[in-house]
């Protein structure tokens, strides 16, 4: 297992009113990094549909820099239907963002969850919310024995 420190969380930057489906992020990263994937481990659609797009063992393509001790998750939206940043989760990306966190702090209990904007020289708005301190005290999942 490699070590994770970091839990990455981006939005797509995409306008809420138009759908941007694991297919078509799949498109725009294989064409933006030579047919190599998805840059992140996990994507949540709209609809709250979780898709793991990359093995939590490979490193990531979503965080220059900190890719190699960081997990990254991106949600569907991030922008309203002018296209300006907005926090356009759904009630559906939020329970599920919510679940898939404290499962990852299972496996990776120090990892500290922060949004895109938060990494030193990020001059973006990415996720468009301030994860770092909804997340703060975020507990892990609690398994059952």
């Amino acid at each position: 297992m490699r070590t994770v420190n970091l839990i990455v969380i981006h939005c797509s930057a995409t306008k809420c009113n138009r759908r941007f489906t694991v297919k078509d992020l799949e498109d725009c990263h294989n064409a933006r990094f030579h047919n190599k994937g998805i840059g992140y481990h996990y994507y949540i659609e709209r609809d709250g549909q979780l898709y793991q797009t990359r093995s939590e063992e490979e490193v990531g393509m979503h965080a220059r820099h900190y890719n190699d001790s960081s997990i990254g998750i991106c949600y569907e939206g991030g922008l309203n239907e002018k296209g300006a940043p907005a926090d356009t989760r759904t009630p559906a990306q939020k329970q599920t963002l919510i679940a898939l966190l404290r499962s990852l702090k299972v496996d990776y209990p120090n990892a500290k969850i922060i949004g895109h904007r938060d990494l030193p020289w990020v001059a973006k708005d990415c996720p468009c919310f301030d994860a770092r301190e909804e997340y703060h005290d975020l507990q892990p999942l609690v398994l059952e024995q």
